[in-house]
């Protein structure tokens, strides 16, 4: 105690005689005062205190920001997972869970969970999207217009069937024209085939469907997508949405500064610029035609669904524009990352027998190909192509990461009482990597999805790779 009151008459002498001492000392009062009162209220007097979790983690939201600054947040959520238990705390206000229970009670129909602020960042035009609502009427009303479009039985119709077939026929073209080197960028050429399948599916033969397999022009829409900053301004778009917006809002001296020093998180034009200017565009020309066919695309079902809205929401072409671009994104990278895994997949020497298996499957139906592409109706009747495909999403699911929500009201969630306005998530990469479920899960094995009856029904119901309830992927067909 006398060491103590000594220390203190000294710091009080020094902080008399230099005023620059007596700020710094204030502010290292300020910052423990400050750690001080962190602690106390995220480990010693939250509702949250007995979820098991790192105590770093629950004390500061930053811990889960690095991680996911370094790319490598769905990954550590894992290896915390392994070490928790099914219910961690990620975050002051965060909680990650890996069960079906959980899964239920959180994304299940007629679950009281809505989705997070964290959806708006893929608004376009200043208008929401059926992604991004966190009203579950507003979602059900916009999601009803769109339905039936991408139903199986839509998806396969004759005119959606020709369109892929003819896209593949085009791919493959490209395949041709460009490994004669010896070598592609089959990253790229993928790219080409989703966006060419969407844009055709969104607008039609209008001149929003873009051309990339068969020539140049359409090709730097891509630029901003592939370009590897992409990944750092929606790390700040998400941390630091009001700086983020600030900084891509300047003009005159202010952004010749920030784009002189780099400043910016990634370069102008940022990313979805592109496209999203190509869907404004694409959106206004199919808005000034006379729109014969409702069901030939998405971009006219909503557009005759605008002129003829009765008690619903109203839209305008913003709305219309802003959906399109929104499909039009997320169709690019999801369909091309998927077919480039099971190609990785498929190519690797330990993988061997299941390209075979399926080689063989495919060679069975000589009568349903034309032009080495296997007509869609057939393909969709492939059992092993199915747990191909099934495998792939499982194992390099294209959005593996956090799918956020919190409710409005407490709730409880496998025995934990969890606080309203609480943000709680699951991920398919977590749930698709349960070995209880999946027999050694880091494995790629279609196999297992052609295994017993009972065994596959469980891993059914923790095959998450397009979420589930009435929040699920509209284009999981």
């Amino acid at each position: 105690m006398a060491t103590f009151s000594l220390l203190a008459q000294y710091i009080w002498k020094w902080t008399q005689e230099s005023p620059f001492l007596s700020i710094f000392v204030a502010a290292i009062a300020l910052v423990v005062f400050y750690g001080l009162v962190k602690v106390h209220r995220n480990l010693i007097v939250s509702p949250l205190r007995p979820v098991p979790g790192p105590k770093l983690f629950a004390l500061t939201r930053w811990c889960l920001a690095y991680e996911d600054y370094r790319g490598t947040r769905t990954r550590r959520i894992n290896s915390l997972h392994k070490q928790y238990g099914d219910v961690v705390r990620v975050g002051p206000n965060e909680l990650s869970f890996n069960s079906l229970s959980a899964l239920k009670s959180v994304y299940g129909a007629g679950s009281g969970f809505q989705r997070d602020k964290f959806y708006r960042m893929f608004d376009a035009y200043g208008r929401q999207v059926m992604f991004s609502f966190a009203s579950s009427v507003d979602h059900r009303d916009r999601k009803k217009l769109l339905n039936h479009a991408y139903s199986k039985t839509a998806v396969l119709s004759p005119r959606n069937a020709a369109m892929v077939e003819g896209k593949t026929r085009q791919f493959l073209s490209l395949l041709d024209r460009e490994a004669k080197s010896g070598i592609m960028e089959i990253f790229n050429a993928l790219h080409y085939f989703s966006m060419d399948s969407i844009t055709q599916f969104l607008y039609g033969e209008s001149q929003g469907a873009t051309t990339a397999l068969t020539a140049s022009g359409s090709r730097s829409l891509l630029d901003d997508i592939i370009d590897p900053a992409r990944r750092k301004l929606s790390w700040f778009s998400v941390h630091f949405p009001r700086l983020t917006h600030w900084l891509y809002s300047r003009t005159g001296a202010i952004e010749w500064v920030l784009t002189t020093f780099g400043l910016l998180p990634m370069s102008k034009p940022s990313t979805y610029t592109g496209i999203r200017r190509h869907a404004l565009v694409a959106a206004e020309h199919i808005r000034d035609q006379t729109i014969e066919d409702p069901t030939e695309s998405i971009a006219a079902r909503l557009f005759h669904a605008m002129r003829t809205q009765g008690k619903g929401p109203a839209m305008d072409y913003l709305d219309v524009a802003s959906e399109c671009a929104d499909h039009f994104l997320a169709g690019i990278d999801t369909t091309s990352d998927t077919l480039m895994f099971a190609i990785f997949a498929l190519s690797q020497p330990a993988n061997l027998s299941f390209q075979e298996k399926l080689n063989q499957e495919i060679q069975s139906l000589p009568e349903v190909v034309v032009d080495d592409v296997v007509n869609a109706l057939a393909a969709d009747k492939l059992p092993y192509l199915d747990a191909v495909i099934k495998e792939t999403l499982r194992l390099y699911a294209p959005l593996p990461g956090s799918e956020p929500r919190w409710s409005e009201k407490d709730e409880i969630i496998d025995g934990y009482r969890v606080p309203a306005q609480t943000i709680v998530s699951m991920s398919p990469y977590c749930l698709h990597r349960n070995e209880h479920v999946f027999k050694e899960p880091l494995k790629f094995n279609p196999d297992r999805w052609l295994g017993p009856f009972d065994q596959v029904a469980e891993m059914k119901k923790w095959f998450w790779a397009f979420s589930s309830g009435g929040r699920m992927c509209i284009g999981m067909q």
